[in-house]
């Protein structure tokens, strides 16, 4: 994964846009097609290289290939120059993951947290569990951009306040006692939104629809990209469409919800079984557990319908949850396909490109974006 939505226009100065370029390229990258993609000359070009191998950003990429008759030397970033961190808040536990430049893993963790209602009792109890990560997989904290935390719920626009979080049970509560005493700058945004920025940064700027499976269902919009967030910031929220009137109640108060009926949630309350052991049971044909994901394939295939219907595009299942549903994905676009006039396939139906830890690492991908389009 490599890919970030760059101006690589000239307006850009020299030294980014070589940067930006060179981030950017998904294929062999050479001094000459460097200098010809960012339209300058190679002296110029090896001026501000200079320059960026001396900061330690870009390095040799140890491929070389034949041009003209001759064998030249490809250029690569130094991923790891930077790092950053994410962090993914759910009812029961914190998701920690580091990673560098191009989004890639460098430490994960799962942390057991039940983060209070009252958000005054966290008392800045997330400052000594990110210490305690960054000690324990000894991460350089020089390198170290910032830390990216996603919640499952609205967050005012200047990420001072979660508005609304029914599956923490949560609402208009400040976010300064969970924040407070981290020692790095701290970006706080929507975990459906984050996961599809990753979802998107790893399709290269694909636009779709990104549901997100969790102990909550939430989503994202993408537009070539780009976050569409809606008049009132609440663009997504597919967790709360409407998948059987008068149905199962959902942690929003109102009954039918998709989440209550296709979140982790479900099985975990229904059944009082984690994932895994829930998993090996439909695999083992337990009755009971089979009669749950059939029913929630069913009305997850709804929901998915409706998405589809009105916005017409690609819709990407990710979350923890989806991690399972490998062997069971033929089932679920059977179903799709059934309820669907408007189809001749299911393809638009598709398993997240980044399978495990994506809303963590979505978490961290604001402070990535940031640091390449500052270079």
């Amino acid at each position: 994964m490599s890919y970030l939505s760059l101006d690589l226009s000239r307006s850009v100065p020299t030294r980014s846009r070589i940067y930006r370029t060179l981030y950017s390229s998904p294929d062999f990258c050479s001094r000459q097609s460097l200098a010809r993609d960012c339209e300058i000359s190679l002296p110029t070009l090896h001026q501000y290289l200079t320059e960026l191998f001396q900061a330690g950003l870009i390095r040799s990429s140890g491929e070389e290939r034949a041009t003209g008759g001759r064998r030249v030397q490809g250029l690569d970033i130094v991923p790891d120059a930077r790092i950053a961190l994410g962090i993914s808040v759910t009812g029961q536990h914190l998701r920690l993951a580091a990673a560098d430049l191009r989004l890639r893993e460098l430490a994960y963790r799962r942390v057991p947290f039940a983060l209070p209602s009252h958000l005054q009792r966290a008392d800045g109890a997330l400052a000594g569990i990110i210490e305690q990560f960054l000690d324990d997989c000894r991460l350089d904290r020089s390198r170290l951009l910032g830390v990216g935390i996603t919640i499952p719920g609205l967050i005012s626009p200047d990420e001072s306040r979660i508005t609304f979080a029914p599956t923490l049970d949560i609402q208009d509560a400040p976010l300064y006692p969970l924040t407070r005493g981290v020692a790095y700058s701290v970006h706080v945004e929507n975990d459906g939104t984050a996961s599809g920025r990753a979802e998107s940064f790893a399709r290269r700027r694909q636009s779709m629809a990104y549901l997100s499976l969790e102990y909550g269902i939430g989503g994202a919009v993408l537009i070539d990209g780009v976050p569409y967030h809606g008049n009132s910031a609440k663009s997504g929220e597919f967790g709360h469409i409407c998948v059987e009137p008068g149905g199962l109640r959902c942690s929003c108060g109102r009954h039918g919800c998709l989440e209550a009926y296709c979140s982790a949630a479900r099985i975990e309350n229904g059944l009082g079984v984690g994932l895994e052991d829930f998993f090996r049971g439909v695999a083992a044909r337990r009755p009971e557990y089979e009669e749950l994901l059939f029913d929630m394939l069913r009305h997850l295939a709804i929901g998915i319908n409706n998405i589809h219907q009105v916005l017409d595009c690609d819709v990407v299942l990710g979350g923890f949850l989806s991690e399972y549903l490998q062997p069971w994905f033929p089932a679920l676009k059977r179903y799709v396909l059934s309820g669907n006039p408007f189809s001749e396939d299911a393809e638009f139906v598709q398993l997240s490109a980044v399978p495990r830890h994506i809303t963590p690492l979505g978490a961290a991908l604001s402070f990535i974006r940031d640091f390449v389009a500052s270079v």
